[in-house]
C-alpha cells in the first residue's frame, strides 16, 4: 500500500510538474498578446525581442528590390524615377536593440497566407504600405500569375498560383463621412464602412494623417459628437473618439480565431528641423541620413499616446505595429521634391522602395512568418 501510494504521488507530481513545464513553454515561444501594449515580444534565442527599439545600420544588401522593376508603385512615391539623385537611404536596416529582425521572405509569405485575404485598411500612409509589399512579392515572384483590380476605392493584387489577395481599401478616418442637407459631417461614432472589412484573414488599419487637415484640404464640413453637430473641434480629442469607435467595432466584431488584426501606428512627418536637433532645417529637403542612435529628441507625437490608449482598453487582441519611433528616425527617407504626384514638399509619405518595406518585414514578423 505504501509503495504504491509513492508511486502515486511520485507520478501526481511528475505530471503536475510537465503541465507546468509545457505551460511555460508555451507562454514563452508565443507571442505575447497585449492590450495596449506599443509591442509584442517574441523570442530569439532564448531572449525576448522588442522589435520597436532600436537604431538603423548600413547594409549594403538592401533595398529588397528595385522599385524600377515593380509596376505597383504610386508616382508619389516613386522617388527614383522621379529624379532622387541619391540612394544612401535604400541601404538601411532596423537593428532592433536585443536581436535581429528577420528578413522578408516573399514565398514564404504568400505560402503561409495562401487561400487568403489581407487587407490594408486607411488613408495614403497604408496605401504606401500597400504597395511596398505588393512590390515585395513581386520580386519574390517576379513570374506569377496575378490579377490587379482597382475599383471604388478598393485596390486588390490577388496572386493566383497561391491564392493569396493583399488588398487596400481606402479609409481615411475609419469612420463615417456623410453627406447631409448641411453639408458634409464627420460621424465620429458611425463606421458603416466596416462592412467591407468583414471576412477578412488579416487586418491592418491605421489614421491619424487627415485628422489634422484644415481649409481646402479638409474633406468635411461639419463633425458630430453624438447628437452634438459642430463646426469643429479639438482634433487630438476628435481622433480619440474616432478612434475608440473603430475599437469598439473591432471588439464586437472579429472573431481573433479567423481574423488577426493590427494597427499601423502612426507615421511622423519631418517639417520642423528643430525636432531632430536641427533647428535651420525648414523640411526634410537634402536630408539623406537617418537620426543616430535609438531616441528621437522630439520626443513621440500627441497622437501616439492616443492610439496606446485606444488599443490598451480593447478586449479583443490588436498587434499595433509602433512603427513611430523608428520611422520618426528616418528624416532622410520621404520624396521630398521627387514626388511624381505630390506638388511642393513631402515630408509625410515614404519613397517606395524604402522605409514602409521595413514596416512590412515587422508585419511578417508580428504574423510568425
Amino acid at each position: 500500500m505504501g509503495t504504491r501510494f509513492r508511486d502515486f504521488c511520485f507520478y501526481w507530481v511528475s505530471s503536475v510538474f510537465f503541465v507546468f513545464l509545457l505551460s511555460m513553454f508555451h507562454l514563452v515561444q508565443g507571442k505575447h498578446r497585449h492590450n495596449g501594449s506599443s509591442s509584442e515580444l517574441i523570442v530569439q534565442s532564448g531572449r525576448s525581442c522588442d522589435f520597436f527599439h532600436g537604431s538603423w545600420v548600413f547594409d549594403a544588401s538592401y533595398p529588397l528590390y528595385d522599385s524600377a522593376t515593380c509596376p505597383y508603385v504610386e508616382p508619389e512615391f516613386n522617388c527614383q524615377k522621379y529624379g532622387r539623385p541619391d540612394k544612401k537611404y535604400l541601404q538601411f536596416r532596423w537593428k532592433p536593440r536585443d536581436c535581429d529582425l528577420p528578413r522578408f521572405d516573399g514565398k514564404s509569405f504568400l505560402w503561409s497566407l495562401r487561400r487568403k485575404k489581407m487587407m490594408f485598411v486607411g488613408d495614403s500612409l497604408s496605401l504606401n504600405q500597400f504597395q511596398s509589399l505588393l512590390c515585395m512579392l513581386h520580386a519574390a515572384v517576379p513570374t506569377a500569375r496575378t490579377t490587379y483590380v482597382r475599383k471604388d476605392g478598393l485596390t486588390s493584387l490577388t496572386f493566383e498560383d497561391y491564392k493569396v489577395s493583399v488588398m487596400y481599401y481606402r479609409s481615411t478616418y475609419l469612420v463615417d463621412i456623410v453627406k447631409e442637407n448641411i453639408g458634409r459631417v464627420l460621424k465620429l461614432e458611425s463606421i458603416s464602412g466596416g462592412d467591407a472589412w468583414k471576412g477578412i484573414d488579416v487586418l491592418v488599419f491605421n489614421t491619424w494623417h487627415w485628422w489634422v487637415h484644415r481649409g481646402k484640404s479638409q474633406p468635411w464640413d461639419y463633425v458630430q459628437d453624438g447628437t452634438v453637430v459642430q463646426k469643429d473641434m479639438d482634433r487630438l480629442v476628435a481622433f480619440e473618439k474616432g478612434l475608440t469607435t473603430w475599437a469598439r467595432w473591432v471588439d464586437t466584431t472579429i472573431d481573433p480565431s479567423k481574423t488577426r488584426v493590427f494597427f499601423q501606428g502612426v507615421s511622423p512627418t519631418h517639417y520642423l528641423g528643430k525636432e531632430w536637433n536641427q533647428p535651420g532645417a525648414k523640411s526634410c529637403a537634402g536630408q539623406t541620413e537617418p537620426v543616430a542612435g535609438s531616441v528621437y529628441p522630439g520626443g513621440p507625437p500627441p497622437a501616439d499616446a492616443v492610439v496606446k490608449r485606444v488599443v490598451g482598453r480593447m478586449n479583443k487582441p490588436v498587434y499595433l505595429l509602433d512603427v513611430t519611433l523608428l520611422s520618426q528616425l528616418r528624416k532622410d527617407a520621404h520624396p521630398s521634391a521627387y514626388s511624381g504626384d505630390h506638388s511642393g514638399m513631402d515630408c509625410s509619405h515614404w519613397c517606395v522602395a524604402g522605409l514602409p518595406d521595413t514596416w512590412n518585414e515587422l508585419l511578417s514578423a508580428g504574423l510568425g512568418l
